[in-house]
């Protein structure tokens, strides 16, 4: 089993603590700042949210340079499978996040969308299904670059 170390937490909280304003701050065993009083969920929600905007980033990069390179066919499609890529982050997210009050497994609801996307692509004409699926993955280096942003 792979061990990974903790994400480090709000980049701002470090930068408080520096100046020494700010909530009560602690140092964990592994070295991380943590707040007293901020709890568990909030820094969940505050990871959500720069994991969701860094993979809107990327998408917008990733469609604008398919769309400069390619043509709009392609990038259109790179589109509706970054939108996937999105949604299905964002059903993980919710799920996991529900982990802690009664659930006691992540639900499997966000594993239809890739399904619907390789259907829809099958189905419709207009889309194409390498750029949906590479556009469907592009949530996965938004995640190794927000790995690399926080350590």
């Amino acid at each position: 089993m792979l061990a990974t170390p903790p994400l480090p937490h709000n980049s701002s909280a470090s930068s408080e603590a520096l100046d020494g304003e700010g909530e009560d701050q602690s140092l964990d065993p592994v070295g991380s700042v943590s707040s007293t009083d901020s709890a568990p969920s909030d820094d969940y929600l505050r990871l959500q949210q720069r994991l969701l905007l860094a993979t809107l980033i990327v998408s917008a990069l990733a469609v604008l340079i398919t769309a400069v390179v390619f043509d709009l066919h392609i990038a259109s499609s790179l589109l509706v499978g970054a939108m996937a890529g999105l949604l299905y982050l964002r059903l993980l997210a919710r799920s996991v996040g529900k982990l802690g009050n009664g659930a006691k497994k992540v639900g499997k609801t966000q594993l239809l969308v890739p399904v619907v996307l390789v259907l829809a692509s099958a189905r419709l004409p207009q889309l194409e299904l390498l750029p949906a699926l590479l556009g469907f993955l592009l949530y996965k280096p938004a995640l190794i670059l927000q790995v690399l942003l926080d350590s």
